[in-house]
């Protein structure tokens, strides 16, 4: 079909859905083929809203260089090459090829890192998207919604997002949130009914749109646009794009950039007038040196690749996380993970298999046990005493089972490989497992006709279907299925084998019972019932039908809890964090499940939505800091207890899957989808999907969220602290020139710095991305889940590790200037050797130093020698560094980019011994933090 083809479904608003559909050349029943799927998808392209292009690639490699401090490397390279041109004495501008060689690497590593961490968050994307549910050659399939085209048969239910712009041809209670679109807040119903006339958007009844979702009911509608051509198409085209926002660890990064350029400025400053003032700078090429020595510091103190170190650092441990089934939409959102106080959890599917299964089933004669667990339909059903099934007992299973599969919505299907799969609600399709279990399915499946549908809503707490009965010339029947209590009290009759009988007061207090026993047994307790219609009732099609019904029995469900989530509960309440159980299930079930994995005693109180309700703001406030677990409680009340847990100061992580859980999951500090359960609107607003539904899954993300935190903190202080010892060593070696013998170097009128610029430049290159980016990936320490949770808005960096950045630096700047003055003639030590070899030590040694520094900073109070050999890429980072500076020493091309020159195997290991001296002094300091910290407070 081309896209003229299409003209006619301009406004389907207004024409009947039988004709949009034929315009649209699809059999409602069927839906497209998946040939001709393809070959439309192919036509129209992917349903995708058209993004602003990103930069190109050579915008992306100039963005490289849009720094003040490349700026200020240019000009140096220009001024040196203007030194050069001037004062030509043959050979190569060797200062200016330097410098631009160095930035040509530094933007080349920024640029391959940008481009990991733009792979890395479009991966995340990918397991993301949307996806929709489409009739194709009969068959329903769960599809990327990406994938939608003009023509396919959209099957809309609650919780799900609209994939397209789509035209219904039929509706069951349905109605859709729309306020994305047109603004209404309030959801809006809708019919498969043509309108009148031409309508605005907000009153388009017949119609769904693509962004909206799903709030109750269920539907069928025929796609008629996708992509750029559906109304939110429209709207995107007039939206400009806007820049996402920066995170608090971004900002802060951003923050001590500014504040370490805007120090070493003044400081350059400060010393490019001093030496001014007190040498004698007479020609071109002095000045150029004094120039560059301002560059060096500035180079010195800045770490240039850090932002580009952290969003990489960040995008790999979000993809690690992703792996284990914890898919983060922001990388944001890691920072806040590693300050969770608070995990609220829904029971179904999180704490427990999410293998909904029926387990009991309780009739008017007698108790029956259902063997098996999970989806696999196989597993004996017995009578009571193990006997086989027969009878009247026999008859009245079969109705329970064959009654709740009717009022439903599931599906059940094997895949070719043999897995058993459903689809739908997990509870609905426990019917149908066990209806297949008892061998009932065919003959229901062959009998009964689906003709209509009352659906489920929270209110109601029942779900009625309407099946035509073949075997008995196509008479209607209704059958529901719900909350006992409700259904009972619609009851006035009673099936006893092949009887049906009055529903007394002893029939009922003996199915009142059956469900209080087996709610008392932690099993999940729905009720059957069913009714003849008589003929034309059924036009009617509203609750009223839900009448004189005949009760048939009781099935109770169990959702084993997970053995995993016993573990990951014990983990968490051992790293401080708190594990609270909210569910709509019965107080019974929820206190025996809660105590069966830990999470409360099992004589802890259980508060109900009712409770809840009656509670002010204080006594709320109060409850949440004392009570663990909730049951029978509402959306409504997740988002009270999301607040009031907020408002004692907690930073809380609360997981949804329905769609009334959406505000609760975008309130809460980490809202927290289930990807197989949750619906597209709660996984829109969540922060983080769980690919599995299991509550280990978030624990695993807590652990791996404070490992990247401490990994970014272990990459700060490496970075930090080796760029203070190149800033002090160069600002000391010319404060001190006289004491170290560098005066004495030179000839008196030519300042001597201990480095050259080019030299420090080479120190930034080898030193910083590797071994920083090694350190992002460190394995997590033993304490990361024995610690409390770090406090919201405490700063990455704060006193203590500032007071450590400034004692490592200071300690790389003396064993360098030491080791420079121990060659040299003159100052403290007498050498002698000429500058450039002292200064090629003194290179080397600053080298060694970072390098050692890389171990002693993965922790502020733990050995280097702890696990010394745990990380790899950190080895592997520091061999090659020190590899490229044997390299800078003994290679004559770069002993002339570099001013150095080849040392002694006696010198390396004096300068490997000097460089070590970084290590020796953390290990001392970091055994008298222990030491300290292991005081009592009072001493």
């Amino acid at each position: 079909m081309s896209r003229t083809e299409s003209a006619s479904t301009a406004d389907p608003s207004t024409q009947r859905a039988e004709g949009v559909a034929a315009s649209l050349g699809v059999d409602p029943e069927s839906g497209l083929s998946a040939g001709e799927a393809a070959r439309r998808l192919a036509d129209h392209g992917p349903n995708a809203l058209r993004t602003t292009a990103g930069p190109s690639l050579w915008r992306r490699i100039a963005a490289q260089f849009r720094d003040p401090l490349v700026y200020l490397l240019l000009g140096a390279s220009a001024v040196a090459f203007l030194a050069w041109w001037f004062e030509h004495e043959g050979g190569w501008p060797i200062d200016t090829i330097v410098i631009l060689a160095v930035l040509l690497v530094n933007a080349a590593l920024g640029f391959a890192q940008e481009n990991k961490a733009a792979d890395a968050v479009a991966a995340l994307g990918r397991m993301t998207q949307v996806t929709s549910s489409v009739l194709r050659a009969g068959e329903r399939h769960r599809i990327p919604s990406i994938k939608l085209v003009p023509g396919d048969i959209l099957l809309l239910e609650e919780g799900d997002s609209v994939g397209a712009d789509a035209r219904l041809i039929a509706a069951a209670a349905l109605r859709v949130q729309e306020a994305s679109l047109t603004g209404e807040s309030e959801p809006v119903s809708k019919s498969p009914d043509p309108l009148a006339a031409a309508a605005p958007l907000a009153d388009r009844t017949s119609m769904v749109f693509k962004g909206t979702a799903v709030a109750q009911g269920t539907g069928r509608a025929v796609v008629t646009a996708t992509g750029m051509d559906t109304q939110m198409g429209a709207i995107a085209t007039l939206l400009d794009a806007t820049e996402e926002s920066t995170t608090p660890l971004e900002q802060e990064v951003a923050r001590i950039g500014r504040m370490l350029g805007l120090a070493v400025v003044v400081i350059a400053l400060i010393v490019i007038a001093s030496v001014f003032a007190v040498s004698d700078v007479a020609t071109f090429s002095g000045v150029v040196a004094v120039l560059l020595l301002g560059v060096s510091l500035a180079v010195a103190a800045v770490p240039e690749g850090l932002p580009a170190i952290l969003s990489l650092v960040l995008a790999l441990g979000v993809q690690r996380m992703a792996a284990r089934k914890a898919v983060v939409k922001r990388l944001s959102s890691v920072e806040t993970l590693g300050a969770a106080t608070v995990i609220c959890s829904d029971k179904t599917g999180t704490l427990t298999r999410s293998q909904m299964t029926i387990q009991r089933i309780a009739t008017a004669s007698g108790d029956s046990r259902v063997a098996g667990v999970g989806y696999v339909p196989e597993g004996a059903i017995t009578a009571p005493g193990e006997a086989a099934i027969a009878g009247a007992l026999k008859a009245e299973l079969v109705v329970v089972l064959s009654g709740g599969s009717l009022a439903s919505n599931a599906g059940l299907h094997q895949t070719p490989n043999g897995v058993w799969e459903i689809e739908g609600d997990p509870t609905e399709a426990a019917f149908l497992v066990a209806e297949k279990k008892l061998g009932a399915d065919r003959r229901r499946q062959t009998r009964f006709e689906r003709v209509a549908e009352l659906p489920f809503t929270s209110e109601r707490k029942m779900m009625s279907t309407i099946a035509r009965d073949m075997e008995h010339g196509g008479e209607l029947v209704l059958v529901a299925k719900g909350a006992p209590d409700v259904l009972m009290q619609r009851c006035t009759r009673v099936r006893v084998g092949m009887e049906v009988l009055p529903f007394d007061a002893g029939h009922r207090a003996r199915a009142a019972g059956e469900v209080e026993r087996l709610s008392g047994e932690a099993l999940r307790t729905l009720a059957v019932a069913y009714r003849p219609l008589a003929k034309g009732e059924e036009r009617s099609l509203d609750p009223a039908l839900e009448r004189d019904l005949i009760f048939v029995g009781t099935v109770g469900i169990i959702d084993p809890p997970r053995e995993e989530a016993a573990v990951a509960i014990a983990e968490a309440h051992r790293a401080g964090i708190r594990v609270m159980m909210i569910t709509g299930d019965h107080p019974r079930t929820a206190a025996r499940i809660a105590a069966l994995l830990g999470i409360a005693p099992a004589d802890a109180p259980v508060l109900t939505g009712t409770d809840l309700e009656a509670l002010d703001e204080a006594g709320l406030a109060k409850a949440v800091r004392e009570t663990s677990v909730y049951a029978r409680v509402a959306p409504v009340h997740k988002l009270r207890i999301v607040d009031a847990l907020q408002a004692n100061g907690e930073v809380v992580a609360m997981t949804g899957d329905g769609v009334n859980d959406a505000p609760a999951l975008k309130s809460a500090d980490i809202g927290i989808a289930m990807g197989v359960t949750g619906t597209e609107v709660t996984k829109e607003a969540a922060k983080m999907i769980l690919a599995d539904d299991n509550f280990a899954t978030i624990v695993v993300a807590v652990r791996e969220g404070r490992a990247i935190f401490d990994n970014i903190r272990k990459f700060l202080r490496y970075l930090l602290s080796s760029n203070m010892g190149e800033v002090l060593t160069v600002f000391l070696g010319v404060i001190a020139a006289g004491f170290i013998g560098l005066n004495e170097a030179g000839d008196g009128k030519t300042l001597v710095a201990p480095l050259l610029a080019t030299q420090i430049l080479w120190i930034n290159l080898i030193t910083d991305s590797g071994p920083a980016l090694a350190m992002g990936v460190d394995p997590e320490t033993e304490d990361v889940m024995t610690r409390p949770p770090r406090r919201s808005g405490e700063p990455a960096i704060d006193a203590a590790m500032w007071r450590g950045v400034l004692e490592m630096g200071l300690v790389m700047a003396i064993a360098t200037l030491l080791t420079i003055d121990l060659f040299l003639p003159g100052g403290l030590f007498e050498g002698g050797h000429a500058l450039e070899y002292a200064r090629t030590a003194g290179f080397t040694v600053l080298v060694f130093a970072q390098l050692f520094n890389c171990f002693s900073a993965r922790s502020e109070t733990a050995s280097a020698f702890r696990h010394l050999f745990a990380n790899h890429w950190l080895w592997g980072a520091v061999i090659l560094s020190a590899l490229l500076q044997v390299a800078v020493v003994h290679l004559p091309l770069l002993n002339t980019a570099f001013g150095t020159t080849p040392l002694t195997g006696a010198d390396w290991l004096l300068c490997l011994g000097m460089g070590s001296a970084v290590l020796w002094f953390a290990e001392a300091r970091k055994w008298l933090l222990r030491r300290m910290a292991a005081v009592p407070a009072s001493a």
